[in-house]
């Protein structure tokens, strides 16, 4: 995989493109048969957008994509990461699984907030704005304009849109 949400089956480009351009195909290649590497790369590196996994190494413990079946056996190493980004003072989780892994680094035992909102949390000497966003998963039984309208209202929280 070169890149986060390659496959058109997932939503996160729509999302983003519904989000910034008003147009769910903004991302997408030409021919429409996959997603723009090139533009995408472009936006995250204009907005400061970063993206990773919440999780170093996982354990599957299904034969499927379902997160509800991943066993977290490294997470990331968000301190190191967070003094490569100093000026980071939001992170969003996209989905449950990425935001309980999130929050038991940054402040174990605090409730996962419900889909689209987020938590403050002191970590590491700084403020952080914690999201959960909703699933772009297209078996997240959300339409997709719902959750781009999650994603805009984050994204104008933090001041990107």
């Amino acid at each position: 995989m070169n890149f986060y949400y390659p496959n058109l089956q997932n939503d996160m480009w729509r999302i983003f493109g519904l989000a910034f351009f008003q147009n769910k195909d903004y991302f997408l290649n030409e021919s429409k048969n996959g997603f723009n590497q090139l533009l995408i790369q472009q936006f995250l590196c204009w907005k400061g957008i970063a993206l990773s996994d919440t999780a170093f190494r996982v354990v599957r413990l299904k034969e499927n994509a379902s997160d509800k079946f991943l066993d977290i056996v490294e997470k990331i190493d968000l301190e190191r990461i967070l003094e490569l980004i100093s000026g980071c003072d939001a992170i969003a989780a996209t989905g449950e699984k990425a935001a309980e892994t999130l929050l038991s680094i940054v402040s174990p035992g605090l409730e996962v907030p419900s889909p689209g909102n987020f938590v403050n949390v002191d970590y590491q000497n700084r403020s952080l704005a914690v999201w959960r966003m909703p699933s772009s998963s297209r078996a997240y039984p959300k339409p997709l304009e719902e959750k781009a309208e999650a994603y805009k209202r984050m994204f104008l929280s933090v001041g990107l849109l």
